[in-house]
């Protein structure tokens, strides 16, 4: 009887945990307005510490069609992030750039600000509380 009731109660706790094992938001993101179907969409969640500098907490990427693409970040907890998106129309993995210094691919960030140079944290951040959250980024 003690190993049934042990039983019951592993089972009861162990359904608790796994209920409660998502504590943060999903933040989904479209993008409608790529030029073309070449190559890729890479899209990075980023903080202060890693924005322009590393990879994002959580990177993505996807094939293009149609001009449109869109990913969904799960369970991202509170705090202040950033997202930037590169087209990568040749699929190396890496932003290219004309011999000024000028992008060749296309770019965006979460709030669409444009920015003359590179883009910064302060003009991309936004607030994650406990609401999801939605962004359409354009290139």
């Amino acid at each position: 009887m003690k190993t049934l009731a042990l039983i019951f109660g592993l089972l009861f706790a162990s359904y608790t945990l796994v209920a409660q094992e998502t504590t943060g938001v999903t933040i989904t993101v479209a993008i409608d307005n790529v030029v073309n179907d070449e190559g890729k969409i890479i899209i990075g969640l980023h903080t202060e510490e890693t924005f322009m500098r590393a990879p994002g907490l959580i990177n993505m990427e996807s094939t293009i069609e149609n001009g449109k693409v869109s990913f969904t970040f799960e369970d991202v907890a509170e705090g202040t992030y950033a997202i930037i998106a590169l087209h990568d129309a040749n699929a190396n993995n890496r932003m290219d750039y004309h011999s000024n210094g000028m992008p060749k691919e296309g770019y965006g960030m979460s709030r669409n600000e444009m920015v003359m140079g590179p883009p910064t944290f302060d003009v991309a951040k936004f607030e994650v509380g406990n609401e999801p959250l939605h962004f359409d980024i354009r290139l």
